[in-house]
């Protein structure tokens, strides 16, 4: 194959495996890596994805030029039919691989809040102009006194029945919303948390729809003050902001009500589990896992290439020198972590599908398996995130001097994962909200409740021991991950 190193492609042909087949596995079925690779290529093909690289413009630069892409993009979305998912992503992938999006957050988080926790005639009205993209909007939620720990966010929302509207209010400079994509400069509305109070007693915090910004003339709207927070250790085509509210004043139907509910006189009404408020977040930490693996693969494939055609260390009696894979510990660094990549790849499909299911057992008004979900999104937040980070560190190092240079694709793989130890919950606390659910379901074991699926091996007496064996199979290995579990407990 003309353009391939010679190398490289012996490697390839040393396949025991058809690299097709795996694809196919990977991406749901042959149709759909067709429909993938057509994509795939429109995209590539697509002059407007030419331009400097972001590396070598000023901050400003890099922000015009990511709204110019996201501005095309959009165009491109309708033009193809690409549909909301994950078309759009295997289009964004190849026309702006890891460029952060000034306007991401209004389809990732804004609209699926609206959609989750927006009554009918509310989706209606907001859910069709988010989606029709006649306002644009984020998600404000983390402050710059607290983020993981939302119960104690400060920003208020106080009913007034005189008016029937609530009453947004920044009460202290750590109540300042911090850290929301694309509020800096981008977007003009937001779904905004803050705790509700009404008739004098505060309810915990709730979503609001909040306009930031003027639909005209984009200036910030009376009561509202908007800012960039600056250069960050990533994300710098992305305008993450601040926000101060001074005493706002917002309709009683901008509060989302499908679980909560206040009516006109100030009665507070609600109609779901609290954590309900929650699930955007949840919906998020899903695709985090998928997003590791994708990174982390990616980081694999730099680096195994690399190491394929990379040829360094004492010459054979022809003159030429070893290829660094030869390696057995270029190889023990290597290959474990594109077993990883492959392991959180499933792990990603498997949280995809389990909350796809258990959110429309929810939209029936069966939260059965909100902790479940809660439970698992959280630890494979956690634990993809961290591990990808400290992997793809592993693979950079893995290239020498080479895996420092930006043209090695490193550098922004990193700085754009690593942040997934923090967002969207902090790692450490994300393991204890675990931690503390595996020890309520242990509880619930001994007194002989049924437990649900995901941790039915805490039912299980013989875990006591360890039930591994020599003629090790797929079942005798899920058995020893089962009774490791059940000991750590």
């Amino acid at each position: 194959m003309s353009g391939v190193n010679p190398d490289l492609q012996k490697e390839r042909e040393k396949a025991t495996f058809q690299p097709l087949h795996l694809t196919n596995i990977l991406y749901g079925g042959a149709q759909l890596v067709r429909r993938r690779r057509a994509i795939e290529n429109l995209a590539l093909n697509d002059k407007e994805a030419e331009g400097t690289p972001t590396v070598f413009l000023s901050r400003t630069e890099a922000y015009s030029e990511a709204v110019r892409k996201a501005i095309h993009f959009l165009k491109k979305q309708k033009e193809h039919d690409l549909g909301d998912g994950p078309e759009i992503l295997y289009y964004k992938e190849m026309f702006a691989a890891h460029e952060n999006s000034p306007i991401g957050l209004h389809g990732v988080m804004f609209l699926p809040t609206i959609l989750g926790q927006g009554t009918t005639e509310q989706i209606e009205k907001w859910g069709t102009m988010a989606k029709n993209y006649e306002i644009l909007g984020t998600y404000a939620q983390t402050e710059m006194g607290h983020g993981t720990f939302l119960r104690q966010l400060e920003t208020t929302a106080t009913y007034d029945p005189s008016t029937e509207e609530f009453i947004l209010n920044s009460p202290t400079v750590t109540s300042t919303k911090w850290w929301p994509g694309n509020l800096g400069k981008t977007t003009n509305c937001a779904v905004v948390l803050a705790q509700l109070h009404a008739r004098g007693e505060c309810h915990g915090v709730h979503p609001f729809i909040l306009q930031t910004r003027s639909l005209e003339d984009h200036k910030s709207m009376p009561g509202v003050t908007l800012g960039d927070i600056g250069p960050k250790f990533g994300y710098a085509t992305n305008d993450n902001g601040f926000m101060r509210l001074n005493n706002v004043r917002i309709p009683r139907d901008q509060m989302l009500m499908r679980y909560a509910q206040v009516s006109k006189d100030g009665v507070y009404t609600r109609k779901g589990h609290s954590k309900l408020t929650y699930l955007t977040m949840v919906f998020v930490r899903a695709i985090i896992t998928f997003d590791c693996a994708r990174t982390l693969a990616e980081g694999c494939t730099i680096a195994i290439r690399y190491s394929a055609i990379r040829r360094q260390g004492e010459p054979d009696k022809c003159g030429v020198e070893p290829q660094v894979l030869d390696y057995q510990t270029q190889q023990y660094k290597l290959l474990p972590n594109l077993a990883t990549s492959m392991a959180l790849w499933f792990a990603g499909m498997f949280m995809r599908d389990t909350y796809l299911k258990i959110s429309s057992q929810i939209n029936e008004g069966n939260i059965d398996e909100l902790p479940q979900l809660h439970a698992l999104s959280a630890g494979l937040k956690a634990y993809s995130s961290w591990l990808t980070s400290s992997c793809l560190e592993e693979c950079r190092m893995a290239c020498g001097g080479h895996g420092y240079s930006h043209a090695s694709g490193f550098i922004k793989l990193y700085v754009d994962i690593t942040p997934a130890c923090t967002y969207e919950g902090e790692n450490t606390v994300m393991m204890l909200q675990v931690a503390r659910y595996l020890m309520k379901c242990y509880g619930k074991a001994q007194t002989g409740a049924t437990l649900p699926k995901m941790v039915e091996y805490l039912t299980e007496k013989h875990f006591n021991m360890c039930t591994i064996s020599d003629g090790a199979n797929f079942n005798s290995i899920v058995n020893t991950y089962q009774h490791r579990a059940f000991r750590s407990v």
